[in-house]
């Protein structure tokens, strides 16, 4: 037996990169919002959801966001705790929890937007090329990978 490997550039992997970004630049973002909101991943992502898709179920955000189950139910807890959104049960499937951004939740999110759109201005300046292009190519790779 061998114990010779094949060759393999793991600092050039595109799942690795692509994995090692994202966990950083969530981790950057976070620690923004966290300082001044004192809200977590999964709060910011509830919140960003409930305000700008038509995901309005826990049911719906939890696949959206890819966050398991319990995560989203404890952030969904916390945020109603803070008066940021209200939850309803479904009265035709009383599995689902609908949820709402209250007033204050939606000034929350008045105010964490202008913070997420400098983030993103940032990372948008340390990128070489069209920042369009690079958009349409990752919008276009999720869309692929989504419908699998």
């Amino acid at each position: 037996m061998t114990n010779t490997l094949p060759s393999f550039d793991l600092e050039h992997y595109l799942p690795y990169q692509f994995s090692v970004i994202a966990s950083e630049l969530s981790s950057n973002l976070a620690a923004l919002y966290k300082e001044r909101f004192g809200i977590t991943v999964a709060e910011w992502r509830i919140l960003v959801n409930l305000a700008y898709s038509d995901s309005q179920t826990v049911r719906d955000i939890q696949q959206r966001v890819h966050l398991d189950k319990a995560k989203v139910s404890r952030a969904v807890v916390l945020l109603e705790e803070k008066g940021l959104l209200t939850k309803e049960i479904d009265d035709a499937d009383r599995r689902l929890l609908h949820l709402e951004l209250t007033d204050q939740g939606r000034d929350m999110v008045r105010q964490l937007v202008p913070l997420a759109n400098d983030f993103q201005k940032q990372i948008a300046a340390k990128l070489n090329g069209d920042i369009a292009d690079i958009q349409t190519q990752l919008s276009q790779l999720m869309k692929e990978l989504s419908d699998g």
